[in-house]
């Protein structure tokens, strides 16, 4: 069975836009009728990315969400420009590794970090007020790496267990008025992912419309019961 989303007249605000999963949560939120807000560094040049922005409904936010005063312009752009917001996906991210914790530099650290937990925290922070408003959603980018303890990318697991947290922190702060979850990846399929590791089966890695579908549903009525969940999205890994 087929299933079908319906987000008209919600505005949907995505970080991490440019990337392979943002890419294609945009193009699946625009399919299902709702104004997205893509928000990434720079605005993508080529690829799907690019030909989004050329599409009714995409709209595009510079922005770098690591640095909080750019968060609250971009989120205060939204707000002028679209009256709301209806869901947050914040799905900027990074991952490095191949050192062990006491060979690991602080500006390894700080970046994973930065990159992973604090751009969270800070979209989250200012867009927490206006979800509240319109008792809308939050999808997070946790991983599955984070359940446990590894060898050569410490930060970075810690970095995703702490998206997990917050995300379920929302969820208890906000019962009633916003649903907070985040998504559990193990290794998604990207050309970024098969060059890393091209000996791996590809086609057992989810694809990101597959994982876009995925936070498609914790934002619609379907998921109106699901709030501060970790959510698996392994594929057959």
């Amino acid at each position: 069975m087929l299933t079908q989303f319906d987000f008209t007249d919600q505005v949907i605000l995505v970080t991490g836009a440019s990337g392979s999963l943002g890419t294609a949560t945009v193009k699946a939120f625009h399919d299902a009728g709702a104004t997205v807000c893509m928000s990434a560094r720079h605005p993508p040049e080529e690829d799907d990315a690019a030909a989004l922005l050329d599409t009714d409904h995409v709209h595009f936010y510079s922005g770098n969400f690591t640095d909080e005063d750019e968060v609250q312009r971009v989120v205060n752009s939204v707000i002028d420009d679209h009256g709301r917001f209806d869901a947050l996906c914040t799905l900027i991210g990074s991952w490095r590794g191949g050192t062990p914790l006491d060979q690991t530099g602080v500006d390894e650290f700080d970046f994973l970090m930065d990159v992973n937990l604090k751009s969270m925290f800070l979209a989250s922070k200012h867009a927490v007020p206006y979800l509240r408003d319109s008792n809308g959603n939050l999808v997070s980018v946790s991983a599955r790496s984070s359940l446990e303890g590894g060898e050569g990318d410490g930060p970075y697991r810690a970095a995703k267990a702490g998206i997990r947290l917050l995300t379920e922190t929302i969820a208890e702060e906000n019962r009633g008025s916003i649903r907070a979850n985040a998504i559990m990846p193990s290794i998604i399929n990207t050309p970024a992912n098969r060059e890393m590791l091209p000996d791996a089966n590809h086609d057992d890695w989810p694809t990101p419309g597959e994982i876009a579908k995925m936070i498609l549903f914790l934002c619609s009525d379907a998921a109106s019961v699901t709030s501060g969940a970790a959510v698996p999205v392994y594929g057959d890994v």
